[in-house]
């Protein structure tokens, strides 16, 4: 997701009042009616945000940064209000709707990867950053993360590469399409291009610039195989160098689809619906009704960045338009 500066700092400060009047409201309402402190403190905490799932000899783990709030009344492009409320109330959603910010974990067994960072620092506090607690909950050392591939660079995405100016990740590589490298880090892009606040362009800097002056940083062309088992796809649109990735272990697989989808209750009804994130809309555009026909028809598993958590499932064809099927709850021995 990428959205401008002031609609930014507008969302999330809006997020933090709506926390901050949600945990005001409850907390008193569950005392006052005489609920029991365990259960108003119980309410309040929440489960570690991490989800394995196996594919394959491969274990992924979806991670949780958080959700956010977003107005899709304002984020949605050449979409009236009364249709996103439509397809919102279809949903039994109102808006803003609250958007989950996911990563996952690939271990391998002799690596462990990490698909997208989250937010990390870049959106305050309360508004994404979690990722790197619930990897710990997972069980996983950061500092043992060997590689981090980027669906692309929007601050959701690469943001918890830093932290305080210091690699999060210190022995990792990380990958990334070029054209956004080319198109983030670019020093005479530094004051904004194309629409796009010069904060993102600054973001990308502070984010990836410590893993390029390391030698850590390896952006590719078109379709790659970064490791084995794992092979990056360009799907360009939400940014140029948007990409998949695409992991297969023992005749299974699973795609990485980024930011493919911003609204699960919107984009797959009406997939030619484009967000104010999206560089080119109608490449945006194109590239989602294209991929859910394919990973459709192939009933390929995906893994998403903001559709809820954990984000795993697979696209099914609608009578109108498309459907998210997501997977089965897994919590048996062995699972």
């Amino acid at each position: 997701m990428l959205m401008n500066a002031s609609k930014q700092h507008l969302i999330f400060a809006a997020v933090l009042t709506l926390s901050a009047a949600i945990s005001s409201a409850f907390v008193p309402v569950a005392h006052a009616q005489g609920a029991p402190a365990s259960v108003a403190v119980a309410a309040s905490v929440r489960m570690p945000g991490f989800y394995p799932y196996r594919v394959g000899n491969f274990e992924i783990v979806a991670l949780s940064d958080g959700t956010v709030p977003l107005d899709l009344h304002a984020l949605m492009k050449d979409a009236p209000k009364g249709v996103v409320d439509k397809l919102l109330h279809r949903s039994f959603l109102s808006n803003p709707v609250e958007s989950s910010i996911n990563g996952f974990l690939i271990d391998t067994g002799t690596r462990l990867i990490l698909v997208d960072t989250g937010a990390g620092d870049l959106f305050g506090p309360g508004a994404g950053g979690k990722l790197v607690a619930n990897l710990k909950a997972a069980g996983y050392d950061p500092a043992r993360i060997d590689d981090v591939l980027l669906t692309h660079i929007h601050p959701d995405h690469s943001g918890g590469l830093v932290h305080d100016g210091q690699r999060v990740f210190p022995h990792a590589t990380v990958y990334v399409g070029k054209p956004d490298v080319n198109l983030f880090m670019d020093p005479a892009h530094q004051n904004g291009v194309d629409g796009y606040d010069k904060a993102y362009f600054h973001d990308a800097v502070l984010t990836l610039g410590p893993y390029a002056k390391a030698g850590k940083l390896k952006p590719f062309s078109g379709v790659t195989q970064i490791l084995p088992g794992i092979e990056a796809i360009p799907t360009p649109g939400h940014t140029p160098g948007h990409s998949f990735y695409r992991v297969q272990s023992q005749g299974q697989s699973i795609e990485f689809v980024g930011d493919l989808v911003n609204s699960e209750a919107v984009q797959f009804p009406q997939p030619s619906i484009t967000t104010s994130f999206d560089f080119s809309q109608s490449e945006a555009a194109a590239q989602r009704i294209k991929q859910f026909g394919e990973l459709g028809g192939k009933r390929e598993l995906i893994a998403a960045a903001h559709l809820p958590f954990p984000g795993l499932g697979h696209i099914r064809k609608a009578a109108s338009g498309w459907t998210f099927v997501p997977v089965d709850y897994r919590n048996g021995a062995g699972k």
